[in-house]
Parts: structure tokens; sequence; C-alpha cells
């Protein structure tokens, strides 16, 4: 069978989960209606949906992760079915996984609907991985070109994946 890119890199946060001491068991999400390729039921209560980012923009080291209208129906299926609900954002060359719970990705998309003035098609979701820092998370203001939306990035420590889950 070959193995993907998502096969690797998903396998790098999943390997991390199951090594965790809370961790008892790692199934596919099947939904009533569909199964989702990108996400995993762990234990019994927690889901989490994968997405990696293999290289950072050169102009501004941000790893880009894309949310198109699919993957936000998905997600709200997902989180309805299982309340604790996350995101592992893969970032490849970095060597991290970026962990954000469902409502921290809604709270990111509402910034950016609300200064829009609208919903988009699709949203994107930026994270930055330097050396010795904590992740920073963040979606750039609409119709503005190398300017953050708000004045406060969501910070991840390098070290809250995986144990967020568990929490």
């Amino acid at each position: 069978m070959k193995v993907d890119d998502d096969h690797l890199y998903h396998g790098a946060a999943l390997i991390q989960i199951a090594e965790h001491p809370q961790f008892t068991a790692i199934n596919s999400f099947k939904g009533k209606l569909a199964n989702y390729e990108n996400a995993y039921r762990i234990n019994t209560d927690i889901a989490v949906y994968l997405k990696y980012a293999s290289k950072p923009t050169k102009s501004f080291e941000e790893y880009v992760f894309t949310f198109a209208k699919a993957h936000l129906d998905e997600l709200e299926a997902i989180a309805r079915a299982v309340p604790k609900t996350f995101l592992a954002l893969v970032c490849v060359e970095a060597r991290e996984v970026c962990c954000l719970s469902y409502n921290q990705l809604l709270s990111l998309i509402a910034r950016r609907r609300n200064a829009f003035g609208g919903a988009e098609s699709q949203y994107v979701i930026l994270v930055t991985a330097q050396k010795g820092r904590s992740l920073h998370v963040y979606v750039n203001a609409p119709h503005t070109k190398k300017t953050k939306l708000g004045k406060k990035d969501i910070v991840v420590s390098r070290s809250a994946f995986p144990g967020d889950l568990f929490q």
C-alpha cells in the first residue's frame, strides 16, 4: 500500500497521542452519514481533526492551514457528536503539533467574519513556530496585506500536545 504524505504527518501526531498515559483507544471517526478522513476518535470522548502544512511561507514564516466550507461542515458535525473536539495542526518542518480546541477555531473564524462583514468561502489559520518560543495562532485582517487581525494571538505551548486533549 502506498504511503501518502497525510499518513506520515498525521501519524506523527497520532503516535504522540498513543504514547500519552491516558490514551486507551483510537479509531477513524465515523459519523452517521459519513466517514471523515482527517478525524479520529480518541478513547471514547475526544475527537481530533488533523491538518498539516509542510513548510512555512518564505516571507512571514507562517504555516498556512486553509479551512474550506466542507472542512468546517465536517468539524461542526464532529463537534456535535463529540463535544471535546480538537484540531491538531502539524507544522512539519518545525516538527511541532499545534493543538487548538474547536471553540478556539470558531473564535478565530468569528473574529475574521466580523472584520470582513460576513461569511467567506474559506478561512486561513496561520501558525508561527519561532525557535525557542511558543506557537502563535492568528488570522490576517481582511483587505489588508501583512496585517494580523487583532492584538492578541492564541499562544500555544510547544508542550501542550497531546496533554491538552486529555484535560
